[in-house]
């Protein structure tokens, strides 16, 4: 969004020391424009922030249809800073092993502690963030996909704006029959910060829950998905104005539109209850 030259820049450096060969950049100005930046990155500036979701499909759009001339999409927020220059290497080789493997999440590590919290570990049993695992979902900024994904089951959900985008994306993924893998060993630096720093954070957190089990899940789960998720936000206890704003966003979950619905396949909702997180949870 532009208030971050000197991170950006930092990550940019990041970038362009990996090893192997060189990485193509392209820098999204989500309705802000973008400062000097070294020669090579491609440059797009929106006229209004469109949200995480679409400025992502823009930065696609870029190399593209789907990203059409790449195999593999790296998507890095721009307050990160790759940890070690092996990362891509990493990448090429993990998606060149295995042709099953759609999605890699990365580890995201706070640069002065070098912890990860446990919302950064993209499974259940998240005690321990330096396991490798397959999973089901991935974090947004921080993480590699195969292009081919974006091929056969579309880009992010634009109008989500903010919060699950990336699972909407990860459960299409799954049920086209690809595989999610998080890597420790692939490390984004980024400062440790509240979500809730995000002034429409407990809206849309609602809101898009309610849209990703009405666009995603079998009928029979929607409610029970949803039931378990509105018991949990009740004993999190959250402050009254964030209850409130979080109960208006599942509300208008259930009264706008979701866009299309395709439900997952029951035999994907095995597939993600063998992975340790059935679509209930």
């Amino acid at each position: 969004m532009g208030n971050r030259p000197e991170e950006l820049r930092a990550l940019l450096d990041s970038v362009a020391k990996q090893n192997g060969d060189t990485v193509e950049v392209v820098v999204v100005g989500n309705g802000s424009p973008l400062p000097e930046l070294p020669d090579g990155v491609r440059t797009v500036e929106l006229p209004e922030n469109v949200g995480i979701p679409a400025g992502r499909n823009v930065g696609i759009e870029a190399f593209g249809p789907a990203g059409a001339d790449k195999d593999v999409l790296l998507f890095l927020d721009d307050d990160g800073l790759l940890a070690n220059m092996d990362t891509a290497e990493l990448c090429r080789e993990a998606f060149a092993r295995d042709p099953a493997l759609g999605i890699i999440s990365f580890r995201i590590a706070d640069p002065d502690t070098g912890e990860t919290q446990r919302r950064h570990v993209p499974r259940l049993r998240a005690a321990d963030p330096l396991r490798s695992s397959r999973v089901t979902t991935f974090l947004g900024g921080a993480n590699a996909v195969r292009t081919k994904v974006f091929d056969e089951v579309g880009g992010l959900p634009d109008d989500f704006f903010y919060a699950h985008e990336e699972t909407d994306l990860a459960w299409r993924a799954l049920d086209a029959g690809w595989m999610i893998d998080y890597r420790a060993d692939m490390v984004l630096l980024h400062p440790t910060m509240a979500p809730t720093r995000h002034a429409v954070y407990h809206r849309m957190v609602a809101r898009n829950r309610v849209w990703l089990a009405r666009r995603n899940l079998p009928a029979p789960l929607v409610p029970v998905y949803l039931g378990v998720w509105l018991l949990l936000t009740l004993a999190r206890r959250p402050s009254l104005p964030g209850l409130r704003a979080w109960l208006g966003g599942f509300k208008e979950g259930w009264t706008t539109s979701c866009g299309p619905r395709r439900p997952m396949k029951w035999r994907t909702v095995w597939r993600l209850t063998r992975l340790g997180r059935p679509p209930v949870i």
